[in-house]
């Protein structure tokens, strides 16, 4: 693993990037019982790192991007950074080692689906097990807040993070090809050595249902915010 200065000011931007996108995109809250699931852009940049350098640098700045977090923007303290570090790397590990792996178009698109379907199997674990513990809510027990978010998985916290962790795999799949492409034209990433030449018909497939997948959930979170 070669941490030269060029690769560790590229990361250091993407770092920055994936920070402010979490910072300044608006609170949008899916579900009026539950206004502090909110969505997130950054685990689409921390994806996006992943492809590009591999799983330990998306390691690297899935957590300085989360520690900053806490250190600023968040009120939800090392509990709420831990529940963050998770569900980014339960999004950002899959395709960054999928993809590593299999370097191909479908390669990319596997790691990502297991992505939505780990971050989403994480943060049910999750809730179950840990939130019930620092949640304190007047007149109930431990107990019954953990019955209360059993309760709510089904309607609540599993469709959540499936529409949050699909949408940002689709933009992460429209947003690579650029972003890889930029970085390589500016010498900030070098040439893939094994430089793949996908069918382009396979690419504009690719681009093509993550547009319709893309309009298609932004539709769902438009009506369920509304509702």
């Amino acid at each position: 693993m070669n941490w030269n200065i060029k690769k560790i000011a590229t990361l250091a931007m993407l770092t920055a990037i994936a920070f402010v996108s979490t910072a300044l995109f608006p609170k949008i809250a899916l579900f009026p019982s539950a206004p502090y699931l909110t969505l997130d852009p950054k685990d689409i940049v921390l994806a996006i790192t992943g492809l590009i350098f591999g799983p330990i640098e998306a390691i690297v700045v899935t957590v300085v991007v989360c520690l900053i977090e806490m250190f600023t923007i968040s009120n939800s303290g090392a509990i709420g950074c831990l529940m963050n570090v998770l569900a980014s790397l339960a999004f950002v590990l899959p395709p960054a080692l999928i993809y590593k792996k299999w370097h191909k178009i479908g390669g990319a698109v596997v790691g990502l689906v297991v992505s939505v379907i780990a971050m989403t199997v994480v943060m049910v674990l999750w809730n179950i097990i840990i939130t019930p513990l620092y949640t304190q809510i007047p007149n109930m027990t431990t107990q019954q807040v953990r019955s209360m978010v059993i309760g709510m998985l089904a309607t609540v916290f599993i469709p959540f993070n499936l529409i949050k962790s699909a949408l940002n795999a689709v933009f992460t799949m429209m947003l690579y090809k650029p972003i890889i492409i930029a970085l390589r034209k500016t010498h900030l990433v070098p040439e893939s050595e094994n430089s793949e030449k996908a069918n382009k018909t396979n690419v504009i497939i690719v681009y093509a249902i993550s547009g319709v997948m893309a309009l298609s959930l932004i539709i769902v979170v438009f009506l369920l915010s509304k509702g």
